[in-house]
């Protein structure tokens, strides 16, 4: 199986953060995902946050009842980007504006005064409730902007008469020191692994350990990759928490048991 069937395959088993207009009002796109090949070439030097637009298009085309109007619409006032529509299609003869969003957070007990407020990035440089405050105040009402109308027009639609959606998956991770937890408002599905910081390192002893390429983070671990011992992880992470890099793991038991893990620096 190539790396882009792998990346793909493991896109489509991430399930949506939440579901329904639970968070925020905002409406979580659905579709039934088709396992099928992908048969397009995708450009690897694309961030990862654009390389998934482009799995989703893939994914789009395999739905009858969907048709894709526009992708990646720059809207401009007087020459001057004022931001982007990430993807107008038809579903069931409705026009939809559709936001894209794959996301990696970490659950930390101790901020925040809710589930939500308590996701955070890997290298805690972003989190869930302002990427959900930038949905609902900057890419979604984009769509009303006077300068959008132009580019509308050109496709006979009007704002008003668009739905607007966002298409949220997301994997979470929690402590390794909290064995459970059981979210009220997400999606608990989404819960696929736990963090480990630099103290519980040498639980993991007895593990062998695995660094993918960051849009291998879609993959699900597998075993047919050059596998480390503690020693030469243990010796090649501390580079990444050096540099203030969490990364994604996939580690393996004694037993066989394969999983993700972040490794975080803090």
């Amino acid at each position: 199986m190539s790396i882009l069937q792998k990346r793909y395959d493991g896109f489509l088993q991430t399930p949506t953060l939440w579901k329904g207009n639970t968070v925020f009002n905002l409406q979580q796109f659905e579709i039934t995902p088709l396992f099928s090949k992908i048969n397009r070439p995708i450009n690897n030097t694309l961030r990862l946050g654009k390389y998934v637009e482009r799995l989703v298009d893939f994914q789009l085309l395999q739905d009858d009842t969907i048709s894709i109007i526009a992708q990646n619409i720059q809207i401009q006032d007087a020459k001057v980007t004022v931001g982007e529509l990430d993807c107008l299609i038809q579903k069931d003869q409705q026009p939809i504006h559709l936001e894209i969003v794959y996301k990696f957070y970490l659950y930390q007990p101790n901020m925040g005064v809710d589930e939500i407020t308590r996701f955070i990035g890997p290298n805690r440089k972003d989190t869930l409730v302002k990427k959900l405050h930038k949905l609902k105040t900057k890419q979604l009402p984009l769509l009303h902007n006077n300068s959008c109308t132009p580019y509308l027009k050109q496709h006979k639609l009007k704002a008003q008469s668009i739905s607007q959606q966002v298409y949220f998956k997301a994997q979470l991770f929690i402590p390794y020191s909290l064995p459970y937890l059981q979210l009220k408002t997400l999606n608990s599905d989404c819960i696929i692994g736990t963090y480990i910081t630099p103290e519980e390192l040498d639980f993991f002893k007895d593990y062998k350990f695995y660094i993918p390429h960051k849009k291998d983070w879609l993959v699900q671990p597998h075993t047919h990759v050059n596998w480390m011992n503690f020693d030469h992880f243990k010796f090649i992470l501390k580079s990444y928490l050096l540099d203030e890099f969490s990364p994604l793991c996939w580690i393996k038991s004694k037993n066989g048991r394969l999983q993700k893990s972040v490794f975080v620096w803090w």
